[in-house]
């Protein structure tokens, strides 16, 4: 049985926004929380089974630029209870809540060691523990700090997803240059309750999938519409307005690479930046 994930939160909030800011995601839940349902709820209306929280970007090193580090508890919070209103409203569905990287997305080597991070992970699950049923380490691209939010998020006792993101270039290797494989002894110290590929370009999660599929735990992917990643957005503060979303990839398409996913054995299957609702319905026409 397929599990139908949602797509993309920031990317979509700043369609509907028409604003990109150094907060990403996180400037709609101060703005316009009402954007963050909505979406929610166009995701669960396409045919998603899970709502992921909008606290991808709700981290100590994102908050504390902008003066809103005493904000964290808050933010993370209301966009809890977004995503749960959303969901009751529905009827079902999980609610996963979010952690990206520290350091910032796809800069594995600005992040602090595991240890270090672990604690700033370890408090912001427990906040989240409180609404979700899941929590979800995305973007992870390097052992080390797959390691620190393992880590970390495992202190609240409920089951965690580990989303790991490969080079563009090459996906059985990790962001970080580290082979893929190099992650796979983290599944059994850690029991992950499912291991992703995700925000990578989709022939990218075609390459990598092979290395995660046959290790006793359920596989996933949700890849990004991106053209790449550009070399200017490496830094806290840097706006998603430096990338470019493809002109390629509209929902047959990216269910055509979906259905390779589940070939490969991923049971579980969604959408990161730039894949939106009408992405996720024809995913969910296809694999439900």
């Amino acid at each position: 049985m397929i599990t139908i994930l949602d797509g993309g939160m920031g990317q979509e909030l700043i369609a509907r926004s028409g604003k990109a800011t150094g907060l990403w995601s996180t400037q709609a839940l101060l703005d316009q929380p009402e954007l963050v349902r909505a979406v929610h709820d166009d995701y669960f209306a396409a045919g998603a089974q899970v709502a992921t929280t909008d606290t991808y970007a709700i981290l100590p090193d994102r908050l504390e630029p902008h003066d809103l580090l005493d904000r964290l508890p808050e933010l993370s919070t209301r966009a809890c209870e977004i995503a749960c209103a959303a969901r009751d409203a529905h009827g079902s569905g999980l609610v996963v809540g979010s952690m990206g990287p520290q350091g910032f997305s796809y800069q594995p080597d600005l992040a602090p060691p595991a240890d270090q991070a672990a604690e700033v992970y370890a408090d912001i699950a427990r906040i989240h523990a409180k609404h979700v049923d899941v929590h979800v380490l995305e973007t992870m691209a390097s052992v080390d700090q797959a390691r620190g939010g393992l880590m970390g998020a495992g202190v609240t006792g409920k089951p965690v997803w580990l989303a790991l993101s490969v080079d563009d270039a090459d996906g059985t290797k990790l962001r970080s240059g580290e082979d893929l494989v190099d992650a796979l002894p983290l599944i059994a110290e850690f029991a992950p309750a499912a291991v992703f590929i995700n925000c990578s370009l989709p022939e990218a999660v075609t390459q990598g999938l092979p290395v995660l599929a046959g290790n006793g735990v359920p596989i996933g992917a949700y890849a990004n519409g991106f053209t790449g990643i550009t070399d200017s957005f490496d830094h806290v503060g840097a706006t998603v307005d430096v990338l470019s979303a493809r002109t390629d990839l509209g929902p047959d398409r990216y269910a055509e690479f979906a259905q390779g996913w589940v070939d490969a054995g991923a049971t579980l299957i969604g959408g990161c930046c730039e894949v939106g609702p009408a992405h996720i319905a024809t995913l969910a026409a296809r694999f439900k």
